[in-house]
């Protein structure tokens, strides 16, 4: 285990400094948004291309992995939509609260999955992450934003922002960008190909410090018992549901250590501006993603550990 913990401690600093810098006021508040659309625009997909092009997948069974982060992302909604009357009964938490937990256990950050598999992992790792979030970013893209339309207010969404958010999500279009290079053979001409790393190479930081700048700790302590179940459901669950689809799937080593990293990481900082757009509870979705990646520092080690 001190391996693993030793190699997930740089992240959650420079997660620390984020919110430290942010704290500070420097460089203003108005440069966090801007830094937010250069790295998910355009920093986050070299990444992306660059891992997904550049990787050897001839021994790694990549159409098992996909199945189990599919499998484990269905059976934890499904659960989630199974506690539902728990949640809105007894919990008396709102529709537009319900589809804010809904997202926090199921939606997951991309930026400290990547950097935690390129920590422990290389650039192998890496790669097996970019296959994650090829399947899982538009799955949960479509799961999120139909609970939303079904239980956030009167006035339900059309089915052509589900449609325009999947077509125009920079990651899912790097994505399937890389895949196509690598499974053609086409690959990028050499200097493009370095070029790209270049910037690529810039998301891990950049990223992880941006997760940082968007912790909010002022509602904690009032939202408790939504945040104890979809952390418990977030951080300790679907990584139990990863290890155990990947089992199913016969998915073993590296393969099977990213899928639960994958499933073990905190609530996507994604999550809050998809439930401002929407109508979900966005004070509360703030409260989670912050809930999560803080506590994401112990039990992240602690389930690939157990797990591993």
């Amino acid at each position: 285990m001190t391996e693993i913990v030793y190699a997930l401690i740089p992240v959650f600093v420079v997660i620390a400094l984020g919110a430290w810098i942010k704290r500070t006021g420097f460089p203003g508040d108005d440069f966090w948004p801007l830094l937010d659309r250069v790295t998910y625009f355009v920093l986050f997909p070299c990444l992306l291309v660059h891992s997904l092009v550049a990787a050897d997948f001839s021994n790694i069974p990549v159409p098992n992995m996909a199945a189990a982060l599919f499998a484990g992302l269905i059976t934890m909604s499904l659960i989630l939509i199974g506690l539902r009357p728990v949640i809105s009964g007894p919990m008396q938490q709102s529709g537009p609260a319900f589809t804010s937990i809904f997202q926090g256990a199921t939606r997951w950050n991309s930026f400290v999955a990547l950097a935690a598999s390129f920590a422990l992992f290389g650039t192998e790792g890496l790669a097996l992450a970019a296959v994650g979030i090829g399947v899982l970013v538009p799955t949960v893209n479509v799961l999120c934003v139909f609970i939303l339309m079904r239980y956030a207010g009167d006035d339900p969404a059309s089915f052509r922002l589900l449609a325009r958010l999947l077509i125009r999500n920079p990651l899912v279009i790097a994505c399937a960008v890389g895949v196509f290079l690598n499974a053609s053979g086409i690959g990028l001409w050499a200097p493009l190909l370095t070029g790209v790393d270049i910037l690529g190479r810039a998301a891990l930081a950049l990223g992880l410090l941006a997760v940082g700048a968007g912790l909010d700790l002022s509602r904690i302590a009032t939202q408790r018992t939504p945040i104890i179940l979809t952390t418990t459901l977030r951080l300790v669950l679907m990584p139990l549901l990863m290890a155990g689809w990947c089992w199913v799937f016969g998915v073993d080593g590296m393969a099977r250590m990213v899928a639960i990293l994958c499933g073990a990481v905190p609530g996507a900082t994604a999550s809050y501006v998809l439930a401002r757009q929407l109508g979900g509870d966005a004070p509360l979705m703030a409260s989670l993603i912050t809930a999560s990646t803080l506590t994401a520092a112990l039990t992240m080690p602690t389930m690939l550990w157990l797990l591993g």
